[in-house]
């Protein structure tokens, strides 16, 4: 039995930052992974890439990071362009992977599933029905919001939100998502909204400006913890996640734990590439943004 358990494709991203241009492995899975593999938690990936990237899965497989990898005819090759202000980028997809299907995680046990979703069918609702009876469920919503044309992406509505989200226990959008998601720009106004859908915890981030978290009708502002220049946002989201389960999986409370995900994501934003540190950094992240 598994603490969390990560589902989503590693991708191979170009990362364009002004002045700079890095490829590396990306996606949910590797950037989540990273963040929680120095944390105390019994923690599994699943994944899926094709022949020609297993190198990624070997990596952090040396890193200490459990993995049960399957294969597919593509890695997700995503495009991600930052201009000065990294609230907001501009993607673009040159492959895409096999969807997963439910025979994948019939072995795996686990307290959390924390689905990252890249690109729409890339986890089918009996997906994520059938893990709703293992355990809880935890989702990022962007991957279902994502359409690819010409290999550009656009945002999109998900036609099946109201009935899947009655499976799903957590839920991150970024405000934008929020706003497809609901029609509502007004961030605790969509939050409810999402809620009413089923979810019960509704995070919502706001890049630079924090984020806000809504649990049983109550809502909680969490602060952004800046200490020096945005470098790359690539993967915050998902480090905000892995920080934020990691502490509800110890039975931390919901706005404290998305306290330590918002330090945990302001440490990754000052570097490219994944979070690096541990447990310690980020306490000492919030102690010094407390004082």
């Amino acid at each position: 039995m598994y603490d969390i358990c990560c589902v989503g494709h590693i991708t191979l991203d170009k990362i364009v930052t002004p002045g700079r241009q890095v490829e590396m492995p990306g996606g949910t899975s590797y950037y989540f992974s990273n963040a929680i593999r120095q944390m105390d938690v019994r923690y599994l990936l699943v994944t899926a890439v094709a022949p020609s990237e297993k190198r990624f899965v070997e990596m952090l497989n040396s890193q200490g990071i459990e993995i049960k990898a399957f294969d597919s005819e593509q890695t997700v090759c995503f495009e991600n362009i930052y201009r000065e202000d990294m609230d907001h980028r501009e993607q673009k997809v040159w492959a895409q992977s096999d969807p997963f299907h439910t025979a994948q995680l019939e072995g795996t046990e686990a307290r959390i599933f924390h689905l990252g979703p890249l690109l729409a069918g890339d986890i089918p609702g009996d997906l994520i029905r059938f893990l709703s009876e293992k355990g809880i469920v935890s989702m990022d919503a962007q991957g279902f919001l994502r359409e690819v044309r010409e290999h550009a992406v656009y945002p999109v509505d998900w036609p099946a939100k109201k009935e899947l989200l009655a499976y799903v226990d957590v839920l991150k959008a970024n405000e934008e998502e929020m706003h497809v998601l609901t029609g509502e720009k007004d961030i605790r106004k969509g939050a409810a909204i999402l809620a009413s859908w089923g979810v019960k915890e509704v995070l919502i981030t706001l890049g630079s400006k924090g984020s806000v978290i809504l649990t049983n009708d109550q809502y909680y502002d969490i602060p952004a913890f800046i200490n020096g220049p945005a470098i790359d946002a690539t993967g915050c989201g998902d480090t905000y996640m892995a920080g934020y389960l990691y502490q509800r999986a110890k039975g931390v409370a919901p706005d404290q734990a998305a306290v330590f995900a918002s330090a945990m994501a302001g440490l990754k934003v000052m570097a490219s590439g994944p979070f690096t540190g541990t447990e310690v950094d980020v306490e000492r992240m919030i102690d010094n943004n407390s004082n």
